[in-house]
């Protein structure tokens, strides 16, 4: 997928008269990107859609306007597009009760290097985790994290063609997995172009 560039963004001013209507169209986009896995983790697949989305926000929230700003962003988030031959992914560990959540970050270290993906009957892809940045140490993970799925050609020729796509989580505390619905298959699929 394309990088974004300042051609891609609307101003302030424009993006407050169109966030009512682009807010409802990323967030009806996103419904099919969101692949649960287990009761308490998620991935949350980004493209350049959700990426456009998260700058525009946060150019709103700041008040952004200056083009060096601008670019700040850009460089923050287009390395989360995916790039035609993996998948990108908010993974979050996700516990309502702030006891729970501390309790279980502490059990899960090591999570995110446990997230796979697998295409057909190939082999299991693990995530390369946090690439910008440590998310977790001695004591605990983070309940965010930023993951790539490097797909083989074989795999996104797979993926492609039809094949049913799982997803999963190897973690001595935390294994389960999934299998995509059509409609996230169809979505995950489209960033494969």
């Amino acid at each position: 997928m394309q990088a974004l560039t300042r051609e891609d963004l609307f101003s302030l001013e424009q993006y407050a008269e169109q966030r009512p209507d682009f807010r409802a169209k990323v967030m009806a986009h996103k419904q099919s990107r969101r692949v649960p896995i287990g009761a308490h983790a998620a991935l949350y697949f980004e493209d350049r859609l959700t990426m456009q989305y998260q700058i525009q926000e946060m150019l709103r929230v700041e008040r952004i306007f200056e083009p060096a700003g601008i670019q700040d962003e850009l460089d923050a988030y287009n390395p989360l597009i995916p790039d035609g031959d993996n998948w990108k992914a908010t993974f979050m560990i996700e516990f309502d009760d702030v006891d729970e959540r501390r309790d279980a970050l502490a059990r899960l270290i090591g999570i995110e290097d446990a997230v796979w993906v697998q295409v057909g009957d190939g082999d299991k892809v693990y995530a390369i985790a946090d690439e910008d940045l440590e998310r977790e140490n001695d004591d605990k993970t983070s309940s965010v994290h930023f993951l790539r799925f490097q797909l083989p050609a074989a795999t996104v020729g797979a993926a492609k063609a039809g094949a049913p796509v799982r997803m999963g989580i190897d973690h001595a505390q935390y294994r389960y997995e999934t299998v995509l619905d059509d409609a996230q298959r169809a979505a995950l699929v489209a960033d494969l172009d």
